[in-house]
């Protein structure tokens, strides 16, 4: 399983550079960390499989779809893909190409809204904010 999983890491590493047009503009969107603070990867390694992109804190998979993924081969490479995912934790959201291209907005609201609501601290920095204060306010000064 180890040499599989170094030949993924350099087959994501070359990958990483021949992005398709679709990939390029959510990777142009994800690498803000505008999404709550959550941290994406490109052309990640998963096993033996290479996740467009993956959000590893939140155990998040997006994988972008073309023309190529109805055919019936892909279809059968893609639920084999997902069942391996899942079997280890993590969660796959698939958008298509073409909602990349006409709807960024909305793909990008989903993608918001597969994440956990907190930040990948785990907590709000609002309540740990609220947290922090209350519990000074209550300490006793010497």
């Amino acid at each position: 399983m180890r040499e599989q999983e170094t030949r993924s890491r350099e087959f994501a590493r070359q990958m990483r550079s021949e992005l398709t047009n679709a990939e390029a503009i959510l990777w142009a969107q994800l690498q803000k960390r505008q999404l709550k603070g959550w941290h994406f990867r490109r052309q990640h390694p998963v096993g033996h499989f290479i996740a467009d992109f993956a959000c590893a804190k939140a155990k998040l998979v997006i994988e972008v779809d073309g023309a190529t993924h109805g055919s019936d081969r892909e279809l059968t490479r893609d639920e084999k893909r997902t069942a391996f995912l899942e079997s280890r934790g993590w969660r796959i959201l698939r958008v298509w190409n073409n909602d990349i291209y006409d709807n960024l907005d909305g793909v990008m609201d989903a993608i918001g809204a597969a994440l956990p609501p907190s930040g990948p601290s785990g907590h709000l920095p609002r309540e740990r904010g609220r947290k922090m204060l209350s519990e000074s306010s209550t300490r006793s000064h010497p």
